[in-house]
């Protein structure tokens, strides 16, 4: 039911803070809907229109808080006047009123999505609280997904709703010509609610599927907004084109199964099929940004019937062309792995040696996973059965931390746990 409700939240939200405006009170309303809904749903049965539901108990929950805070004004109001309370009470004309179930759907969460993208607050403040209201995901899983402590993610979200509403940002669809400006932290926001679902830091599961699907319909959203937008269009491939291996990525028990050993029959052809027709379309049109250059990797390995038969020269020529236009850990880490097919695990290592120096990158899984490929792959079990070690001990998700204990295991370890 979690699951759920963070699927219908986002549209709770939107369709709460579209009738009355106040973003900060709508979130604190839509809680205590959902709070009612665990107390009562269990006992009562889930609601025929559960999203109904929860707009309307939002609404009202809204509309109880409003007049609560706004008979304390008035009575401080009156204490520091010394004015008479009645004469203070008077029924103002804007007061907020509770709305039904009725909603505008998608287009409600992506003017939401837009709204918390607001070219008022900083890039790393459009971030958090979109990732927060919009996709669902608790502060928690956001300060994971973006590497930084929780507290440091509570207070963006917190500054960015004081921000909001300071500015007067209103629950509109901006016009045309202001699209490009927030279509940039929209489409990062997007990416890394896709990354979360596809691969959970959330102890006990690889992925989160519904946070997956719930990217890919944004994605999906945004693209009819901005059809134009290459980099869009990069995003929706490089989400379809991922999400279509998502079938073959575990086995029935949840073990991982790596991209070379997946089923490729499992994967869904469709999606593929999407994936690399929109690579198609928007690779030729203009500047080739990086969402574009990971989807055209994404459609390679796609495109290739067998593991054995992956083109990995072109692939590395991309994440060279990915790591001109957007350096990072990341694609350092994934272009070592394209080195390495092609060059060799002594050159790949070369490549990954600089990351050592990070200490964030220490504390990456990834980082010391890779290293523990090259260095089997050389032949150096005793430095790769290390390195496995040390990558289980960080992974959030339990498939991988067997996974990798599974190939210590498989180089003279200990047993598997």
């Amino acid at each position: 039911m979690a699951a759920a409700w963070r699927r219908w939240a986002p549209d709770v939200l939107a369709a709460v803070v579209r009738h009355h405006g106040d973003f900060d009170r709508a979130e604190d309303a839509v809680q205590e809907a959902l709070l009612a809904a665990s107390r009562q749903w269990p006992t009562d049965g889930v609601p025929h229109d559960p999203k109904a539901w929860l707009i309307r108990v939002a609404s009202r929950r809204y509309v109880d808080a409003w007049r609560a805070d706004t008979a304390r004004e008035r009575r401080e109001l009156s204490d520091a006047a010394r004015t008479p309370a009645d004469a203070l009470v008077t029924r103002p004309a804007d007061e907020p009123h509770a709305v039904g179930g009725g909603d505008t759907g998608a287009l409600d969460t992506l003017t939401l999505l837009l709204l918390c993208c607001h070219p008022t607050l900083p890039p790393a403040s459009q971030v958090a609280l979109t990732l927060r209201a919009v996709a669902g995901l608790t502060t928690a899983q956001v300060a994971r997904g973006l590497l930084v402590p929780e507290a440091t993610v509570a207070q963006r979200i917190s500054r960015a709703k004081a921000r909001l509403r300071d500015q007067g940002a209103r629950f509109v669809l901006p016009p045309a010509d202001d699209l490009p400006d927030r279509v940039s932290a929209v489409t990062h926001v997007i990416h890394l609610v896709y990354t979360e679902g596809h691969t959970s830091t959330v102890a006990g599961a690889l992925d989160d599927v519904s946070l997956a699907v719930e990217a890919v319909r944004l994605a999906r959203e945004l693209h009819r907004l901005v059809p134009h937008d290459t980099e869009v269009t990069g995003l929706l491939a490089l989400l379809l084109l991922t999400h279509a291996r998502r079938a073959a990525r575990t086995t029935p028990d949840g073990s991982l199964v790596p991209l070379a050993e997946q089923d490729r029959a499992r994967w869904d052809a469709a999606l593929v099929a999407e994936g690399v027709a929109l690579v198609e379309a928007a690779l030729p049109v203009g500047p080739v940004g990086p969402l574009q250059l990971q989807a055209a990797i994404a459609a390679v390995h796609d495109e290739a019937p067998t593991a054995d038969a992956t083109d990995w020269a072109q692939i590395e020529v991309l994440y060279g062309m990915l790591d001109d236009v957007a350096p990072g850990p990341a694609v350092t880490l994934n272009r070592a792995v394209a080195v390495g097919e092609v060059h060799g695990p002594a050159a790949a290592l070369a490549v990954v040696e600089p990351l050592r120096a990070d200490r964030g990158m220490l504390r990456h899984h990834r980082l010391h996973a890779v290293r523990a490929h090259l260095l089997e792959r050389l032949g150096q079990d005793d430095e790769a059965r290390a390195e496995y070690d040390v990558a289980a001990d960080l992974a959030t998700s339990l498939p991988e931390q067997r996974y990798l204990r599974a190939r210590a295991a498989a180089l003279g370890g200990g047993p598997v746990v």
